[in-house]
């Protein structure tokens, strides 16, 4: 199906040995949608139990390869986005007897080694954010140190950073930190956002209301569904389909210059991805 327009997933996962892979990647393509963003899922559940930044870089070349595959799929392509997922700190913490220090240290290097995915051309953006949970003081502020580190590394690499965070409307302090760092706040991504969300670009959940706010306060915004791609938790969260859906029915009720915003001109703006350019492949 042809929309008329590039189709752009902002956020979803893919697991390719125990989820539905490319198959995810062929339900989102049959309706219409033609560019993905795909986030390595987390560590752990790969099967990759880390000890050292570079025990980071099976996960990263596990979603490096699903990327690849789903590009020879796509009318546009897909792009990986690596990082440390925020939850590792709890898991490190809480079932493997880390100190928050330790954690921290341990996300921060494999940050380090996401990032020289980003600086060699193979990645296109950071991941990194902090826990959505309540957790300890010491937790908190070891987790604020890994995401900031992540900010410092963007800016290095001129990269967009993807934020998994708490449900917030309003992350104006964090895009402070960022530009503290040198990294624009437009660079940086707050996944799973409401339509009224600001701060930093949100990633919107595409959900038809936060859709419609999203599309009627006339701001940068993307659309994702951060389908996680796990046979365990079917309808955990949003389909593959689910943005090729929402675009059409946007198209529909008129809100052409708002599909423009978050699939051609906010990816342009955020991530340097021409969207369309990569349609004529």
């Amino acid at each position: 199906m042809d929309l008329g327009t590039p189709v752009l997933d902002d956020h979803l996962h893919l697991d390719p040995a125990h989820g539905q892979g490319i198959e995810a990647v062929e339900d989102f393509a049959r309706v219409g949608g033609t560019h993905l963003l795909v986030v390595n899922k987390p560590s752990w559940q790969l099967g990759v139990e880390v000890k050292s930044g570079d025990d980071f870089r099976a996960v990263f070349e596990t979603t490096i390869a699903v990327v690849d595959r789903a590009s020879d799929v796509l009318d546009g392509r897909a792009w990986p986005v690596l990082g440390v997922h925020p939850g590792l700190v709890s898991r490190l913490v809480d079932e493997r007897g880390f100190e928050p220090a330790a954690a921290r240290d341990l996300m921060q290097d494999g940050l380090d080694v996401a990032a020289e995915y980003v600086a060699e051309g193979r990645a296109l953006a950071l991941k990194s954010g902090r826990p959505h949970y309540d957790v300890t003081d010491a937790v908190w502020e070891a987790s604020n140190d890994v995401l900031r580190h992540a900010l410092s590394l963007g800016a290095d690499c001129g990269c967009a950073v993807q934020l998994h965070t708490e449900a917030t409307e309003d992350l104006t302090a964090v895009g402070d930190w960022a530009e503290e760092r040198g990294l624009p706040r437009e660079k940086v991504v707050k996944h799973y956002a409401s339509g009224t969300f600001r701060g930093v670009t949100p990633s919107v959940m595409s959900e038809p209301d936060w859709l419609r706010e999203a599309a009627n306060r006339e701001e940068p915004f993307l659309m994702e569904t951060d389908f996680i791609d796990d046979p365990d938790r079917p309808g955990a969260v949003l389909g593959p389909k689910t943005v090729p859906r929402r675009v059409r029915t946007l198209l529909d009720e008129g809100y052409d210059d708002a599909v423009r915003r978050a699939h051609v001109e906010t990816p342009a703006r955020v991530y340097g991805i021409d969207t369309e350019a990569t349609l004529e492949r």
